[in-house]
């Protein structure tokens, strides 16, 4: 399949470097072929975003709404050929990737549904004959970086508050999964988004770095690693331009004694090992209460033991490979590492038979919290352990990380859980449900490290894609 760049309304192949996207499980198997946008390409997609600006901010909300209808239609429609395809060339279950594909014709209709929504506020005025509003206008050029794990959700739940709020859209995708930002950006040129509005460009960190510093990107949006995403805040800083991240986590699920530990130990396993572990509110820090810790230990090493691993199309298989070679060993090397440092694996120890970028569903026993594992989010299928005296340390526990995006507490007891919301530092708390996992009408995001900037996903998205204007609106004399 070769995919292609959409600048200004065109399908381009581009003029930069030749890539390949290739089957994870099968490396030697090519999903899709394409080339690198140029800089000059980059220019050229961002001059179209322009252009097509205020035509696109002055069409009515509702007319805009019609086009991420008719996207979301298509999106639907072909959601079993467009999940095998994304299985393919990212890694997930097979129905983890038509739900994930289903999930973004939802995100599609959700915004569709704020042209029937409010669109601003009116306030009294102390001067009489006069109204105060407060509108809300589009932000302009928004400049979009998405990652590869969830190659067109994520896309989807920015591309969608983007366009439904007036602004245009000059989008890179990770280059490790063309093929489905290609089906997206096919999907709304064909409802009828009119030329310009989105612009897909194909390429590496040089080509973000290009979007972000381009004086024609209005605001940037970005999801991905830690290290990436400040430089990208730094770099808006200066440039002294809006800019939103979801930058990853380590995340933590307490464990509580007096929890359903059948329950609390499934809910872990897929919260650590469902999507490979490759997402940024996965599971990776179990903090468990000393009186039951044995007891859960054994049940989640052996849910984990258990796992069906292999092709991600193949019937029954419950965890596919990584992404990329590059992802296995890095994985596979903080693997090392902690056992070196003193854990011990409680499932994992038996490598994967065969071809692809496997590595096997693995529970650590960590030494203590001093491990580089503790604080080091691996983005794979790997859950460490360790043991608290009771609900205030478990809750200090979780707390004691750098990131701050998503927690679960397995409790019975209300008082327990309003606890651990009061005292949790987090942008998203579960309680008796597995850490990752979110619905398209709440914000979504997390705090310290994890998130800068107003949050996705729900109303919250209206905060980073549009800006107010307060409009004293007086009776002439």
């Amino acid at each position: 399949m070769d995919v292609l760049n959409l600048i200004g309304g065109r399908w381009v192949e581009g003029d930069g470097e030749e890539f390949a996207d290739t089957n994870p499980a099968r490396p030697g198997e090519v999903v899709a072929r394409g080339r690198f946008a140029s800089a000059a390409e980059v220019e050229r997609a961002v001059a179209a975003a322009r252009a097509a600006a205020p035509g696109w901010a002055a069409t009515p909300h509702h007319a805009r709404a019609a086009v991420l209808v008719a996207a979301a239609d298509l999106v639907a429609a072909a959601a079993d050929e467009w999940g095998a395809e994304l299985a393919r060339e990212e890694g997930k279950t097979l129905p983890e990737a038509v739900a994930e594909v289903r999930g973004s014709a939802r995100i599609l209709r959700y915004y569709a549904g704020e042209a029937d929504r409010e669109s601003g506020e009116i306030f009294a005025s102390p001067r009489p004959g006069e109204n105060v509003l407060v509108v809300r206008k589009p932000i302009g050029v928004a400049g979009l970086i998405t990652p590869f794990n969830f190659p067109i959700v994520i896309p989807a739940w920015k591309i969608a508050p983007a366009l439904s709020y007036g602004n245009t859209v000059v989008w890179k995708p990770s280059s490790l999964v063309p093929l489905l930002a290609y089906r997206l950006a096919q999907a709304l040129t064909s409802a009828g988004l009119p030329d310009g509005v989105l612009n897909l460009v194909y390429g590496e960190a040089e080509a973000g770095s290009a979007i972000v510093d381009h004086p024609g990107v209005d605001a940037v949006s970005f999801t991905g690693s830690t290290a990436v995403g400040r430089a990208v805040i730094a770099r808006c800083g200066e440039l002294g331009k809006p800019v939103q991240t979801e930058t990853g986590g380590k995340n933590a699920s307490v464990v509580l004694a007096d929890a359903d530990l059948d329950h609390a130990a499934e809910q872990v396993c897929l919260g650590a090992f469902r999507s490979t572990g490759q997402k940024c509110t996965a599971t990776s820090r179990l903090i468990v209460a000393s009186p039951v810790a044995d007891e859960l230990l054994e049940r989640v090493a052996e849910r984990a033991a258990r796992l069906v691993v292999g092709d991600p199309l193949s019937p029954g298989v419950e965890m596919g490979p990584l992404v990329s070679s590059a992802a296995r060993d890095r994985v596979a090397s903080g693997v090392a590492r902690a056992v070196d440092e003193g854990a011990k694996p409680l499932s994992g120890t038996s490598p994967y038979d065969g071809e692809g970028w496997f590595v096997p569903p693995t529970v650590l026993d960590l030494p203590g919290t001093g491990v580089d594992f503790w604080r080091t989010e691996l983005f794979g299928p790997v859950v460490g352990v360790v043991r608290a005296s009771g609900t205030e340390e478990a809750l200090q526990l979780a707390n004691l990380s750098d990131h701050g995006l998503s927690a679960a507490v397995f409790t019975r007891d209300l008082g327990v859980a309003l606890r651990a919301v009061e005292r949790l530092d987090v942008g998203v708390l579960h309680i008796n449900s597995e850490s990752a996992g979110t619905f398209p009408y709440v914000p979504f995001g997390g705090v310290k490290q994890s998130g800068f900037g107003p949050k996705e996903q729900g109303r919250a998205a209206r905060e980073f894609f549009t800006h107010t204007m307060t409009v004293y609106l007086g009776a002439p004399a």
